[in-house]
């Protein structure tokens, strides 16, 4: 893609060079009627020159392909004149993702270059949590005059991924009755030990534990766990008070749809079936399944629907939580449970997982937390207090409710409650 122009830079040389030559003849100064003559040079050159299309090989390095949140990535580009032509003036800048912001140094170079000469660049972002490809840089390349320009696009593939895998999901025991990857609470065919019981007829003879009927005479039956698929729906807590974040840092909403994504890619990867839901923002419904296409429905929601806007929901277009619940709860099946990504802000997201879990779907909680920071401790210790009383109040229910410090990756906090979050 090229977009060829004249820059216009020599248009005010020609009215002086024709001021310059009208008073050198009125005044009769040939030194004056010279330099008219110079700039009508100049004047010309521009018209009558012209630039060609660059060709420029573009290569990108990033220091970390796959950062944690926060974190500082070293963006080296390399342009290379691939052409048989000299640039005399070439102009770049590179395609920054638009959700991360460069933090020292500059995207932006200026150089000339021969042919099949190279020049670098370097400049630093801080990692957001989500995937973020680079855009095409944009190359401007100018003829000796300065006169004509042409921009072109020059495309590299390049992506800085803040999506840590959380290495497992926080699923509690509902499953399908589907065989898959999670541990169910009944027994029968599988790989890890559940119970023995006594035979009965019919049993299969390689259960039957022969060891014990060589020791006691007794005839018995090898159980193992069964592993079953879950239905899961993602819940992000969208509403009003969830876009509280702290100073300089992204609001909880933004760090729940990164949490989400993370968490459904890891369920669907474990061969279950995936939904999504919000609160608090239109009406979002996707029903669980599984398999490439549906994972890419569920990227695509989670990158550009309006429910998980940047920005708050305005007034009139705040949706009443107790409402999506009876909703969300007609379209649930029975063995369906839910992961709930909110920073607990409110009592009615707390009010909305409670009734949840009396009706029998277990719900679990992800809570980022976006209530403290150091600098402003003293501000938000109510809004602390608030947070740890949601929690208990949670727990109190039965649900399981992981705190998660926004400061660390989603994955160790998940790591460290592994005992806890498989309830």
């Amino acid at each position: 893609m090229s977009d060829a122009r004249r820059t216009h830079r020599w248009r005010g040389i020609l009215v002086l060079t024709l001021g310059a030559a009208g008073v050198g003849l009125l005044a009769k100064r040939p030194l004056l009627l010279l330099l008219s003559t110079l700039g009508v040079v100049y004047a010309v050159y521009p018209r009558l020159s012209s630039v060609s299309e660059p060709r420029l090989d573009v290569e990108r390095r990033v220091s970390e392909e796959n950062p944690q949140a926060g974190t500082a990535v070293d963006v080296t580009t390399t342009v290379r004149n691939v052409g048989d032509r000299p640039i005399f003036d070439l102009r770049v800048v590179d395609g920054v993702p638009p959700a991360l912001a460069v933090t020292e140094g500059t995207p932006r170079f200026g150089t000339a270059l021969r042919p099949g000469e190279r020049a670098s660049f370097s400049y630093t972002m801080e990692a957001k949590r989500g995937r973020h490809r680079f855009e095409a840089a944009t190359a401007i390349a100018r003829d000796p005059s300065g006169g004509h320009e042409v921009e072109v696009e020059v495309e590299t593939e390049t992506e800085v991924d803040c999506t840590t895998d959380v290495g497992e999901a926080p699923l509690r025991s509902q499953t399908l009755d589907v065989t898959g990857q999670n541990p169910a609470d009944s027994g029968g065919s599988g790989t890890e030990f559940h119970q023995t019981r006594s035979y009965r007829r019919g049993d299969p003879v390689g259960r039957v534990d022969w060891n014990r009927y060589a020791r006691t005479g007794e005839l018995t039956t090898i159980e193992f766990r069964e592993e079953q698929t879950a239905s899961v729906v993602v819940v992000v807590d969208a509403t009003p008070g969830a876009y509280r974040g702290r100073e300089g840092e992204p609001h909880a909403v933004v760090a729940a749809v990164g949490a989400a994504q993370q968490l459904a890619e890891t369920v669907l990867d474990g061969q279950n079936h995936l939904g999504l839901s919000v609160f608090g923002r239109d009406d979002l419904w996707l029903p669980p399944s599984s398999g490439r296409r549906h994972r890419l429905r569920v990227q695509e929601l989670l990158a550009t629907h309006s429910a998980f806007e940047a920005r708050p929901p305005a007034s009139e277009t705040t949706v009443d939580v107790e409402a999506q619940v009876e909703t969300l709860l007609a379209r649930l099946s029975d063995n369906t449970q839910l992961l709930v990504v909110s920073p607990l802000l409110g009592d009615d997201v707390v009010e909305a997982v409670q009734r949840l879990e009396a009706e029998r779907h277990r719900v679990t909680v992800i809570s980022p937390d976006v209530t403290v920071s150091d600098t402003d401790a003293g501000g938000r210790a109510l809004a602390t207090i608030e947070r740890d009383s949601r929690l208990r109040r949670l727990r109190q229910s039965d649900v399981t409710a992981v705190d998660w410090e926004t400061s660390e990756p989603l994955s160790a906090t998940l790591r460290r409650r592994t005992g806890v979050v498989h309830g």
